[in-house]
């Protein structure tokens, strides 16, 4: 039996590898694919992670990756398929057997809904993004656009507006979904534009993000804006489908734990975006990697 079994292989799962080993427990990391290091890998250039700026996302995941296995953490590709509690611990069954663990570390992380639209995937880290306080500062003076009408998306156009020469906030409806408050902060910008009910049909460009597509759905008119990066905030999917009927989740799906990372359910902990919290970020998630391995430690104690 392992004393911990770690699922998820971004930088929440590999702090944790990291941490467990040094602690002297007998710890394996559970990845779904036998690339390690999450969605910090399609990330062009990371430029807010400690002592490291401009360092690309791909070459972060893998600095990752590797001190994890110079820590000698045992790794399994696989994907895990359900969770059940036994005597004394938990069973992990995955599509390569099962495993027995005294506890569970759960780093699956959370995903950004996408558009969908031709040039989105090609060119995501090269224009496209999904978090504009990551990538923001990189578009200094430049044309931009936010798509979505939440909460979220107004405050990416308010950050983005304090920085960028314009940026337009493109939605499919005729108002927005924000909080009044946020609304009449973002009204203050005066580079600030509207698309109203209106759809991005695709990204264009070819080394970098040129223009967007946008068709208006009442009128059918389209046309393309010129912008140097495209910020999508059509929501956010936790990866918690694992855990949803074992622990409490809030009423956005994330997993309710506090900063020791521990769960309602006994054994169970999370780590990194699938959690609760307030900013969702790579330094935050090596943090929450290491404070649950420090409550795996006082708990099996």
């Amino acid at each position: 039996m392992y004393d911990t079994i770690i699922v998820g292989g971004g930088p929440a799962g590999l702090s944790a590898a990291v941490y467990a080993k040094r602690a002297g427990l007998n710890a394996l990391l559970i990845e779904g694919t036998p690339i390690y290091g999450g969605q910090v890998l399609s990330t062009y250039e990371v430029d807010n992670y400690l002592g490291l700026p401009g360092i690309s996302g791909m070459e972060l995941g893998e600095k990752f990756s590797e001190h994890a296995d110079k820590a000698g953490i045992e790794k399994k590709a696989t994907m895990v398929r359900s969770l059940s509690e036994i005597d004394g611990g938990w069973k992990v069954s995955t599509d390569k057997g099962d495993f027995e663990t005294k506890t569970v570390i759960i780093a699956t992380g959370a995903t950004h809904a996408h558009l969908g639209v031709p040039g989105e995937e090609e060119l995501a880290g090269m224009g496209v993004s999904y978090c504009a306080t990551c990538d923001g500062a990189f578009f200094k003076n430049a044309d931009v656009c936010v798509i979505g009408g939440s909460d979220v998306a107004v405050e990416d156009a308010i950050y983005l507006a304090r920085t960028c020469s314009h940026v337009y906030l493109i939605h499919r409806r005729d108002t927005l979904r924000a909080a009044n408050s946020l609304v009449e902060d973002l009204n203050k910008y005066p580079n600030v534009s509207f698309e109203w009910d209106s759809e991005v049909k695709s990204m264009n460009g070819k080394d970098g993000l040129e223009s967007v597509t946008v068709v208006n759905k009442k009128t059918g008119e389209s046309k393309e804006l010129p912008v140097a990066g495209a910020f999508v905030a059509v929501g956010i999917r936790p990866g918690t489908d694992l855990i949803k009927d074992l622990v409490k989740l809030d009423d956005k799906g994330y997993a309710v734990a506090g900063e020791d990372c521990r769960t309602d359910k006994k054994g169970l902990y999370v780590a990194g975006d699938i959690r609760k919290k307030p900013i969702r970020q790579i330094i935050t998630a090596v943090a929450d990697g290491a404070n649950a391995v420090t409550s795996v430690q006082e708990d099996i104690r």
